[in-house]
């Protein structure tokens, strides 16, 4: 059955903080059906587990993904497209900070996952796309709504209408990607140690500060100043922002619990 096969590879960093998820598909690394569940479930238990506090997702394949499995979608019902993309996009509703690490092509579903991370990374030879035209469909994972917020109305509706690719350099200036590295090896290098870097913050700023961002960018101004002067009253309870203005008093380096 062409909805099944492929897997999303959950692994943790030696000392437990960074996860690692990585989709594993073949050279092209297409998204079946059973992997977009998968997606979910890891995502299920990494933002069950208190130890974790960023995840990366990466590819072991040539391409970050060159899209979803396209056959395979006639194989679904079309009243269980109702719900498509909630699994697949798991990261937007995860606690944790998330980093897209992309090297290849990034189309279709690929770059609607990658677009549901909060931060994303690539090298020289990634392309970005959402093709869906060519197939005579559209997104349908969140890729019509959230480049169009990343990018504007008019850039968006440009490259989904003619499902025209974006280029690395291009991504980067738009501020698709927040960083470009020379191959895979130096993309992978800067995840993890952005990754690490993040990982030493207080988790509940990271938590807050996620939320903050991503809820009041789909409001008015007013509102999410409101939103952003509760919130900071919120952490001001911490022990975390004790601890931190502790450190910088002593001048020392915060240890952050998450409380």
């Amino acid at each position: 059955m062409a909805l099944t096969g492929g897997e999303v590879l959950l692994e943790r960093g030696h000392d437990g903080r960074v996860a690692y998820l990585t989709l594993s598909n073949g050279p092209y690394t297409v998204i079946t059906w059973e992997m977009r569940q998968l997606v979910a479930e890891r995502f299920a238990v990494l933002d069950a587990d208190p130890d974790v506090r960023v995840v990366v997702v990466r590819s072991d394949g040539e391409h970050f993904t060159s899209g979803g499995d396209i056959a395979g979608f006639m194989e679904v019902d079309p009243i269980d497209f109702t719900d498509l993309g909630h699994n697949v996009t798991a990261a937007a509703r995860s606690p944790k900070p998330v980093i897209a690490a992309v090297d290849g092509y990034c189309f279709g579903v690929g770059l609607e996952m990658a677009l549901s991370c909060d931060i994303r990374l690539a090298t020289p030879r990634s392309q970005f796309a959402l093709p869906e035209m060519n197939l005579g469909m559209i997104p349908g994972s969140g890729g019509t709504q959230r480049l169009a917020r990343l990018i504007g109305l008019s850039r968006a509706k440009f490259h989904i209408m003619t499902a025209t690719r974006i280029q690395a350099a291009q991504a980067l200036d738009w501020g698709i990607v927040a960083g470009l590295y020379d191959d895979r090896e130096a993309l992978y290098a800067a995840a993890d140690e952005l990754a690490a870097r993040m990982a030493a913050f207080s988790p509940a700023a990271q938590r807050t500060a996620k939320e903050v961002l991503d809820k009041g960018a789909d409001g008015p101004l007013y509102t999410g100043i409101e939103l952003e002067r509760k919130a900071y009253a919120m952490l001001r309870a911490t022990h975390d922002f004790a601890e931190g203005v502790a450190a910088f008093t002593e001048k020392r380096k915060p240890e952050f619990t998450g409380r």
